[in-house]
């Protein structure tokens, strides 16, 4: 899986907005993945992600481009996600919210990312149908109405983009947690 090219880094922590959005399109769904692991919630989650990148993007002056840069981005989005747990939690009564404290280990943050990486591998149309039935939940014959295409079309296609990650993802495959 690649990474974001160090000039596309060295552009982001001069703060060059093309390099945030790119920055920001290959690493949110790993960030949004991580947020919602803390905070069990796709709303306060999708907040987390949109946090994280406005602080990744003020302090872009801070980041170090000879290190990995998914490591700093996820430090940034597991305190932002906890900032927001604390928050809440002082606000609501404890016994009407359910969240973890632990936060996701660094082997499941990585499988999410690689997950998400895969998926960006995958062609337009079978990336969208993959998206729209793991992430939207819609069924097959919803994802047929919604992209208004044969539903044979979104079952070989939802087939086809299973199998290639299946391929790309065959490296995880028996690893421990």
């Amino acid at each position: 899986m690649s990474a974001v090219d160090s000039d596309v880094l060295g552009r982001f922590r001069d703060g060059d907005e093309e390099a945030v959005k790119a920055v920001y399109n290959r690493f949110s769904g790993a960030v949004f993945a991580l947020s919602l692991t803390i905070l069990r919630d796709r709303g306060r989650a999708a907040d987390a992600t949109q946090m994280t990148f406005v602080k990744a993007w003020r302090s872009a002056s801070s980041y170090d481009p000879d290190r990995e840069f998914g490591p700093w981005i996820y430090s940034i989005a597991r305190r932002t996600a906890i900032d927001i747990y604390r928050k809440e939690k002082r606000r609501v009564p404890t016994d009407s919210v359910v969240v973890t404290t632990e936060g996701a280990s660094m082997v499941r943050i990585w499988e999410v990312f690689q997950v998400r990486a895969a998926v960006d591998l995958l062609s337009d149309d079978e990336r969208q149908v993959v998206q729209m039935s793991h992430f939207e939940e819609l069924t097959h014959p919803e994802i047929a109405e919604r992209l208004d295409i044969p539903l044979g079309t979104v079952k070989s296609r939802s087939h086809r983009a299973h199998r290639h990650l299946v391929e790309l993802l065959g490296h995880l495959q028996g690893e421990p947690e």
